[in-house]
């Protein structure tokens, strides 16, 4: 039965409407995640604390996010990505007030439990989005919708830099939060309003019914379909090489991201290239910077140019491999650390081939079945933050007076990481060519 060309032109325009309103609600998720390393050193003058309070600080996001990972594929699948990304925006909006009450209270644990609260929140908006892509789009196009949403996302990490520096400055700590938290439930409410789980919500044909109408070939997997919470992730955690070679190479990747660009960057321009708060916020910047530009060019490469997803992971884990090795071997270095254009140089490249590890999550989706892409994804999702957790916290203990050799110690750990995760990217599975 031939779909009427009104309907699926509905179904191709309205599932822009719902990206655009998560999209922005993703914003805010990654925004959240990288503001410790441009503000630190506001929130140490302010509460009158420490590298390693700011570190536990950024952390408790971190474990915040990672203990919800499973929990947010659960939810995502039982409820479906509207009802589970509305609650828990709100839920994000919650620990933004928390957190503006925190400074004129002078409380840096509020601060904490504000941040560990954002966390919760913001851990149950991904995985609701990568439903969305995996139920509203085609699977030719899934990897450059990603790269897409990440691009947006690290609009939010270059906010998180200089701009969240300058609110900062002009608004003060609690200001900034109580219009975080306002503008985050708004995006709830629209979430509410605009967002539907599947097309047939709307009296319109699943995607698989278009791809089917336009191949001519059968609908293989229905979008519709569900399939148990226990199943899926016995499925998922017992799938050997299918699994854990990425699991293990996310850990260490992302694990690294936010190491330097949510903990410790800040702290190590500061005491060791003697910079301001305004500069090296700027050369964290570029990291987005180059997420922006490398999160949907990997998509893109990965669905229309090399038709691999492995094949881009990669090239992009060895390349970003290649920038710890600059950072650790230039460290000791002072003409090199002092330079400011070789550090927004080795900023920008490190965020653009970091970025290439936003197709990971279309390589992990075509290996199970759609009514477990929830699950699976949110399996997988567990490891990088797991990794960027443990690391920031292992980071504060390790760097505690801001000497150099702390810092190269933190650097040699992280490039040592990056050539294990190199070896378990080349050792991960792509569906039809393992």
């Amino acid at each position: 039965m031939a779909i009427e060309q009104a309907k699926k032109s509905k179904v191709l325009s309205y599932r822009w409407i719902i990206f655009a309103v998560l999209a922005i609600a993703y914003f805010f998720v990654y925004f959240h995640r990288t503001t410790g390393g441009s503000i630190s050193s506001t929130l140490q003058d302010a509460f009158g604390v420490g590298a390693a309070e700011v570190a536990l600080l950024a952390s408790a996001y971190l474990y915040a996010y990672t203990i919800m990972q499973i929990p947010s594929g659960i939810l995502t699948d039982k409820m479906g990505p509207r009802q589970a990304a509305s609650a828990f925006i709100l839920i994000l909006a919650a620990g933004s007030l928390l957190c503006a009450f925190a400074e004129p209270m002078d409380n840096f644990t509020m601060m904490i439990a504000g941040k560990f609260i954002i966390g919760i929140g913001a851990a149950v908006i991904y995985i609701p989005i990568m439903k969305v892509l995996a139920v509203w789009y085609r699977k030719n196009e899934f990897a450059s919708m990603s790269g897409i949403l990440l691009l947006v996302g690290n609009v939010g990490g270059i906010a998180a830099a200089y701009p969240m520096v300058f609110m900062m400055d002009s608004l003060g700590i609690e200001m900034t939060y109580i219009v975080l938290s306002v503008i985050t439930l708004v995006i709830g409410l629209l979430t509410w309003f605009f967002v539907r789980n599947h097309p047939n919500e709307l009296g319109l044909p699943g995607i698989e019914e278009i791809v089917a109408e336009e191949t001519g070939e059968p609908i293989k997997e229905s979008t519709s379909s569900k399939m148990g919470t226990v199943e899926a992730l016995k499925l998922t955690f017992t799938s050997g090489r299918k699994f854990w070679p990425l699991a293990i190479w996310f850990f260490f990747m992302y694990g690294t991201i936010m190491l330097w660009q949510a903990s410790q960057a800040g702290g190590f321009y500061k005491n060791i290239g003697g910079f301001a708060a305004s500069d090296y916020s700027m050369f964290i910047m570029m990291v987005g910077i180059g997420m922006v530009i490398g999160c949907p060019l990997a998509g893109r490469l990965s669905d229309k140019v090399l038709g691999s997803r492995k094949k881009v992971i990669v090239i992009g884990t060895i390349a970003y491999t290649i920038i710890w090795g600059l950072i650790w071997g230039l460290s000791g270095n002072s003409d090199m650390v002092s330079n400011s254009m070789l550090q927004y140089i080795i900023n920008f490249l490190f965020g653009f081939f970091g970025g290439f590890f936003c197709v990971s999550y279309a390589q992990i989706k075509e290996l199970y079945p759609i009514a477990m892409a929830g699950t699976s994804t949110a399996a997988l999702n567990l490891f990088p933050f797991a990794g960027g957790a443990l690391l920031i916290t292992i980071a504060g203990f390790v760097v505690t007076n801001g000497t150099l050799a702390e810092y190269q110690t933190i650097w040699l750990m992280a490039f040592v990481m990056m050539i294990i995760a190199s070896v378990c990217a080349i050792l991960s599975v792509e569906k039809g060519k393992d």
